[in-house]
């Protein structure tokens, strides 16, 4: 599920005051040179990559799609050159009718594509609902049916913990849109303008804790050159987009797809639209990834020799275990090396076939880039899906979670809603306010989220996996882990999801390291010395 987006800050600057702007391109930075804890990437090109030759890999981006149209991106998508472009043929015989930069798994073959859907909690609640309420457990005789009706509790619970907390998200959206709104007001009013500036925001002069608030959101966005008429577009468009369907039981887009959902074993089914309606999301991961580092616009992702393929599996609400399979599955056996899958979801009834689809690509030598999500949870012991735990008890060699960094020094290093955990997340990456790609009118701005944190890792793997092909998935994540900058490892930080509880660094992922490209390449090298 895409749980985070561009106003994920707003509620950070409810707990933390305004910051200096972030360094533009801030993950790409290098924490001597520019006292951010980015990779290190334009310092790894100048000092160790210069003059090395690489080659050319392919990463599979399974999201909501990607805008392979960007200005900065038309130039790294993945071309299916075995197929020829909308003459309606499979000319290739992968089962994919005219699959030119990837698939679609949420689609139809006359065109039409799922843009929202439930959660997995709303699916599986759904099912159990028709089955167990009204009833007690007194009433049931099968040991199964007991065990399954203690779960329909839980699920039961979980739903309407879920209801409640998404009507409290939307009072908390209108109160900071009503509150920046009333500020904007009173400034054009005072000071007779049409238009409201930064230089405005700042210079007003608030008078109770609410203009405070709506003062210190708005100048934080000012700050990072979002205006605040955008502003307020965003948070009414923020609002639309919560509009029950995640939690409707009655709400069920998958009939356009046309596929025979139950049958996990299906696999050739949805269209080669693979931007989709809601590209926002998959956009953003490419670019952070791999825009262009070569025509000298927008921003420079963090490879610089990849090809992006395009999978379409994550809707407005969560992905089906059914789609991410066939998504892991159609990159690998169309080149990619590489996949990064930033979501996850609290329920899995698919487990089986994803499991399946993780093993399967890890025969095939491909490397799984997964964030660790965005609910401040240790996922030691809340489970976030996928997960490199298999059904088997066995831990796959070719799966990394990415927990989210900041850019902001001291104890907020840890960005404040990243997941965590001491032996489930391996690493973190820059995760805050990171400016890549949107979709339309090649625009850019900025995101917050695991989400991001994954596509760093994702680059910086397949730096190493262009410059140095023989490393396997196990050796690179190998590289990643050891390699890791252990500045903050044993220093006391802001745990996620607390305002001021502290936690040690190296207590929220296995290595309590943060991902660097700089010394990752220094060890690849020794290992591979270039002829």
């Amino acid at each position: 599920m895409k749980k985070i987006t561009i106003l994920a800050s707003l509620f950070f600057a409810l707990s933390f005051n305004a910051q200096t702007k972030r360094p533009d391109n801030w993950f790409n930075l290098d924490a001597t040179k520019d006292s951010v804890y980015g990779v290190s990437t334009e310092k790894t090109y100048q000092e160790l990559l210069k003059g090395k030759k690489s080659k050319t890999i392919i990463v599979g981006v399974l999201d909501s799609g990607v805008d392979y149209m960007h200005e900065d991106l038309k130039d790294v998508m993945w071309t299916n050159s075995k197929e020829i472009a909308g003459n309606g043929i499979d000319d290739d015989k992968n089962g994919y009718i005219d699959d030119i930069h990837g698939w679609n798994f949420m689609g139809n073959k006359d065109g039409k594509n799922v843009d929202k859907d439930n959660l997995e909690l709303t699916r599986v609640y759904k099912s159990l609902k028709a089955k167990y309420d009204g009833k007690e457990i007194t009433t049931l005789t099968s040991k199964s049916d007991k065990k399954e009706f203690k779960y329909w509790q839980k699920v039961k619970a979980d739903y309407e913990k879920e209801l409640t907390e998404q009507e409290n998200q939307v009072k908390q959206y209108k109160f900071i849109r009503e509150s920046i709104a009333e500020i904007v007001e009173k400034i054009k009013k005072e000071k007779g303008v049409e238009k409201v500036t930064l230089e405005d925001l700042k210079a007003f002069e608030a008078k109770d804790k609410k203009e405070k608030q709506a003062k210190s959101i708005a100048v934080n966005q000012g700050i990072k050159g979002v205006n605040v008429d955008d502003l307020l577009k965003d948070i009414d468009h923020h609002l639309e987009s919560i509009d029950g369907s995640m939690l409707n039981v009655n709400f069920d887009t998958r009939s356009i797809v046309g596929d025979n959902y139950n049958d996990l074993n299906e696999k050739i089914y949805g269209n080669a639209d693979c931007k989709g309606p809601g590209a926002f999301h998959g956009t953003h991961v490419a670019g952070i990834i791999a825009a262009s580092r070569k025509n000298g616009i927008g921003i420079d992702g963090v490879a610089d020799n990849v090809r992006i393929m395009s999978v379409r599996c994550v809707p407005d609400g969560d992905e089906r275990d059914k789609d991410v399979a066939n998504a892991i599955r159609y990159a690998v056996d169309n080149g990619a090396v590489i996949l990064n899958m930033s979501f996850g979801k609290k329920y899995s009834p698919g487990k089986k076939a994803v499991d399946e689809a993780v093993k399967y690509a890890e025969s095939k030598g491909v490397l799984l880039v997964h964030a660790a999500g965005n609910a401040s949870d240790d996922i030691d012991e809340v489970i976030h899906y996928p997960c490199k735990k298999l059904e088997s008890g066995k831990t796959p060699t070719n799966f990394i979670d990415v927990g989210a960094l900041n850019w902001k020094l001291g104890d907020q290093i840890a960005a404040p809603f990243s997941n965590y955990g001491k032996n489930t997340v391996d690493i973190f990456a820059p995760g805050v306010d990171i400016h890549s790609t949107v979709p339309d009118i090649n625009k850019y701005k900025d995101a917050s989220g695991t989400s991001m944190a994954a596509p760093v890792v994702a680059g910086v793997a397949a730096v190493l996996k262009s410059y140095y092909p023989e490393l396997t998935p196990k050796q690179i994540i190998k590289i990643l882990t050891k390699t890791s900058v252990k500045t903050f490892k044993d220093k006391k930080v802001i745990k996620p999801g607390t305002e001021d509880e502290m936690i040690e660094f190296n207590e929220l992922s296995k290595t309590g390291g943060i991902v660097n490209l700089y010394e990752a390449i220094k060890l690849a090298e020794k290992m591979f010395p270039s002829k």
